[in-house]
């Protein structure tokens, strides 16, 4: 469809670019208002863009270049957080979740293509690309709400780990099969693209070893010429993972991983995000503009069964690997809903094969299709989550081993009767603890950090592994005897959707009768009052304390104590 506005702005590449621009704000604000997430917004921005509506993207050479550059920014972020500490700390229940979610969706998507006519290889991509989901959606969802430390949140992000390594190596496989379907020596082709990686592998690792910390030591020095570099080595080796045939996101990805040793990763990381996001932008409009919305329309059907698969049938695998393994429905539904939906690498997939010839442009356009219903309900899904759980909650319960001791049961800690429960262990908790434990009191810990939990039991601690907002968790709690419930969790803005810690603490231990006293920690006097006003017996005040037993040890009107507390160092989510 052409107009003479998109005639006038199609004369000249600026005035194109900055109509995408304008139009992406406009449709991002609106998906902003409607609580989506902007992959959503930009894939409509390249639907209302392309020729099927205002047919203001045209110049197709630049946008794909731009869309090219914003996957290897993409995967060379992914390599700069492929933090393999995470998927060790959390073990088991990270790799068999994940593992157990690709597997089984990779299967019965497979068989589902199959039963929908879309033939055998098109549904084995269509399988594949389905068992990805979203980190950066799931990250900013479960950060938004104040979650990305919790249990389900901290397990979530360590099966979507695995899923980033499957990503690798099913690009691997796409790239060796690429050049595979060469012709003529193409087995040769295929061993020639191996030996040149393995031989970047170890130009990588050498480049790891010796020169990477203080090369980018030295670039810290001036972060503009840090960022500079950056984006050039990402590009650098891409084009090299290109020229050598095994990909440019490889390539990306490889120059993220080199740098993901050195201690400025971080800052490296945050400073391109923006441009990721922003160069993703025309990703995601090239491909909304090559959709052919009158062919979706016979997409519709299979689209909508993927949906319904992935947005119920991810997050019940998730459930019940979790639920065989001990641990509890709430923990298990919340983490299941952090995989019902697909990703952007599922569209990067699909398009790698489409270039190959493997697939059709009908197959990605599906997969796109499924990507809108996915992203769209799950983030409303996961927004809600605590509100979708108290209606699911009561056909839940096949999910959960009530036969075996649970992961997060009480039963570790046996029969003992404990005098205070103190619920987070970070630096202030854990000094607490320490405290009362040495004048006698017998303490349980309670935190649903594995760090902190394996912390404290390295110094001697009773410790149980769970989330204090969880009303059911606390009802296994050996509460009775108990004169104090002590909550030391940090204190975190709240939201439309969710709770204050605290508050739903303090109200979940009333409603279970206990007969005790609850202090709670506040660091502000508006954050007193509100605890106060919903039953708080004390309100610790961590700053204000620490100055009045400053003020009066400097008078020597008290002797110090001579307890050495186990500070908790190296661990920032310790911090209050």
């Amino acid at each position: 469809m052409s107009t003479p506005v998109a005639d006038i702005i199609n004369d000249y590449i600026f005035y194109e670019i900055a109509a995408l621009l304008v139009l992406a704000a406009a449709v991002g604000f609106l998906g902003l208002l409607a609580r989506q997430p902007l992959i959503v917004s930009f894939i409509a921005v390249g639907v209302l863009a392309g020729p099927s509506a205002l047919g203001i993207a045209q110049s197709d050479e630049y946008i794909d270049l731009l869309a090219e550059l914003g996957i290897a920014i993409l995967l060379f972020l992914v390599g700069l957080k492929l933090d393999l500490k995470l998927v060790r700390m959390l073990g088991t229940v990270a790799l068999l979740t994940g593992l157990g979610q690709v597997a089984f969706t990779t299967v019965f998507g497979f068989l589902i293509g199959l039963a929908l006519g879309l033939g055998v290889t098109t549904s084995v991509y269509v399988a594949v690309a389905l068992t990805f989901s979203s980190t950066i959606i799931i990250v900013k969802l479960l950060s938004d709400k104040r979650e990305i430390d919790s249990l389900h949140g901290r397990i979530a992000l360590g099966f979507l780990i695995v899923q980033d390594l499957v990503v690798v190596l099913a690009m691997i496989m796409l790239s060796a099969i690429g050049v595979g379907t060469a012709g003529d020596g193409a087995v040769a082709d295929v061993l020639m693209v191996f030996v040149y990686g393995a031989g970047m592998l170890v130009l990588v690792g050498l480049f790891i070893r010796y020169l990477a910390n203080p090369l980018v030591d030295r670039l810290s020095r001036a972060p503009e010429l840090l960022v500079s570099f950056s984006i050039g080595w990402a590009v650098l080796l891409a084009a090299v993972g290109h020229y050598l045939g095994f990909g440019k996101e490889l390539g990306g990805l490889l120059a993220g991983v080199s740098l993901a040793s050195t201690p400025f990763r971080e800052a490296i990381a945050a400073r391109l995000a923006s441009l990721r996001d922003f160069l993703l932008l025309f990703f995601f409009i090239a491909l909304g503009a090559a959709l052919d919305l009158s062919a979706l329309g016979a997409s519709v059907f299979a689209a909508a069964i993927f949906s319904l698969f992935v947005l119920i049938g991810n997050p019940l695998i998730v459930l019940a690997i979790m639920g065989a393994m001990g641990y509890r429905k709430r923990t298990g539904f919340l983490a299941g809903l952090t995989v019902a939906q697909i990703s952007e690498f599922s569209l990067i997939f699909m398009a790698m094969g489409v270039s190959i010839g493997h697939v059709q442009e009908e197959a990605l356009g599906l997969v796109t299709l499924v990507g809108l219903i996915t992203i769209a309900a799950s983030t409303y899904m996961i927004t809600y989550s605590h509100q979708l759980y108290n209606r699911l909650e009561p056909v839940l319960g096949l999910f959960e081993r009530k036969s075996v001791g649970n992961l997060e049961d009480a039963g570790e800690v046996g029969a003992n009767t404990y005098t205070i429960v103190i619920f987070g262990l970070g630096r202030y908790g854990l000094a607490i603890a320490q405290e009362l434990q040495s004048h006698g009191q017998k303490v349980l810990g309670v935190d649903f950090n594995p760090v902190a939990v394996r912390h404290a039991r390295a110094n001697g601690f009773d410790v149980v592994f769970g989330d204090a907002t969880d009303p059911e968790f606390l009802a296994h709690l050996p509460l009775e005897g108990a004169r104090w419930a002590v909550s030391a969790v940090p204190e975190h803005d709240t939201g439309v959707t969710h709770d204050d810690p605290r508050k739903a603490l303090i109200r979940s231990l009333k409603n279970l009768g206990f007969s005790g006293r609850v202090a709670v920690s506040a660091h502000s006097e508006e954050m007193a009052g509100m605890v106060r006003t919903v039953g708080a017996d004390l309100v610790l005040r961590p700053f204000r304390d620490a100055a009045i037993q400053a003020a009066a040890l400097v008078m020597e009107d008290v002797a110090p104590s001579n307890l050495d507390f186990t500070d908790p160092e190296g661990q920032k989510e310790f911090n209050q």
